[in-house]
């Protein structure tokens, strides 16, 4: 069986497997994987961009992957209201190709960064977090070494204003602070929405935070969220 979910894979993406355990656990379904030089998507409901390394990184993170030709089939069918996931390399595409505003750069402490972070849920009236609590306080591994947001700041105070910052980087007691923003983003995003709320881009893995026996579930409510909308 296969569900109207499509994943799309580049050269050098490195986290699709995890991807499909996450749809399949919630659908029971295969979702349709998308090698990136296609040029249409088949009718779906929702589409993955998942992380890794595209192109090397050349350039920078995702700028080369964001000009795949699959990418203005992505674009035209965001318009049209398909939801829109893209995770780490994923949340660099989609700023790449203009369907975000901001730019992914390279980490304050110019480290990779693999470690857990504590997130605060921002919004639970959206299609990826109707699962959560309002200012929830949940753990999502991150492993970035390009998960420095910035943002014009004129345009900072635009998204801050429409509320499409969803995830803050947050101490377990949900307190925004420098401490615990290691990548350097501004105002601790983690993640944000465009203005029609049905693209998302994240840095932190919600992926690799789907079962307890393998670090915690937290992640999984995304992926619930968004695939039983």
């Amino acid at each position: 069986m296969t569900c109207k979910t499509a994943i799309l894979i580049f050269p050098g993406t490195n986290r699709e497997r995890e991807m499909i355990t996450a749809v399949r656990n919630v659908t029971m379904c295969n979702p349709i994987m998308i090698w990136h030089t296609e040029t249409t998507l088949p009718p779906v409901d929702v589409i993955m961009i998942p992380g890794g390394f595209s192109y090397g990184d050349y350039l920078r993170p995702g700028a080369i992957a964001a000009r795949s030709p699959i990418m203005q089939d992505v674009a035209k069918k965001s318009q049209d209201g398909v939801r829109v996931l893209g995770i780490c390399n994923g949340f660099q595409i989609l700023t790449e190709a203009n369907l975000l505003p901001g730019v992914l750069m390279r980490n304050a402490t110019l480290k990779f960064l693999c470690r857990n972070t504590y997130l605060r849920v921002e919004r639970n009236d959206t299609h990826f977090t109707r699962g959560y609590h309002q200012k929830e306080i949940i753990k999502i591994p991150t492993a970035n070494s390009g998960g420095n947001y910035f943002v014009d700041p004129l345009i900072l105070t635009q998204i801050e204003k429409e509320g499409r910052i969803i995830f803050r980087y947050c101490n377990a007691d949900g307190e925004i602070d420098d401490d615990v923003n290691l990548s350097g983003s501004l105002g601790n995003i983690a993640g944000i929405i465009n203005k029609n709320g049905n693209i998302l881009g994240m840095m932190p893995h919600p992926e690799n935070s789907i079962d307890p026996l393998f670090g915690g579930g937290d992640g999984l409510i995304l992926f619930e969220s968004m695939l039983k909308a």
